[in-house]
């Protein structure tokens, strides 16, 4: 009777560790584990917005935030917020990403990583093409 009883609480706690007896979704993520986010939420949107504006003060740079692509969330000490999020230099529209780590119970907000990702201003695969077929005019 006994090792029922083990085995029926060890049950139970395994099924709590992975999350199955828990409702809340915040509650069900380990530590360092990634969670996908609504691009909508305006926590990100404000989260990005401060972003670049670190970035802006820390770089002496003029981008502009445009909007947030994607963003996932890190469980850290407190969170890190992972975005892709698009933003304007002179006129064109590039793509960075960005790490913000968030500790809401010390009001704590910190740019940890802003770095270029991709220029929207030209798609990649054309200058490819273009000079692709360039080099079949030049043989004829």
């Amino acid at each position: 009777m006994k090792l029922y009883g083990f085995s029926v609480v060890t049950f139970l706690i395994l099924l709590y560790e992975f999350g199955i007896c828990r409702e809340d979704p915040f509650l069900r993520m380990k530590l360092g584990d990634f969670d996908g986010s609504q691009d909508e939420n305006a926590l990100i949107e404000t989260l990005a917005r401060f972003a670049v504006q670190e970035h802006n003060k820390q770089q002496n740079a003029l981008l502009e935030f445009a909007r947030v692509l994607e963003a996932r969330e890190q469980v850290v000490a407190g969170k890190i917020y992972h975005l892709t999020l698009e933003a304007i230099d002179s006129g064109k529209k590039n793509l960075y990403e960005a790490r913000v780590w968030v500790k809401p119970w010390m009001n704590f907000k910190q740019l940890q990583e802003f770095k270029f990702a991709h220029n929207l201003g030209v798609k990649p695969g054309i200058l490819l093409s273009e000079t692709f077929l360039g080099l079949f005019r030049d043989n004829k």
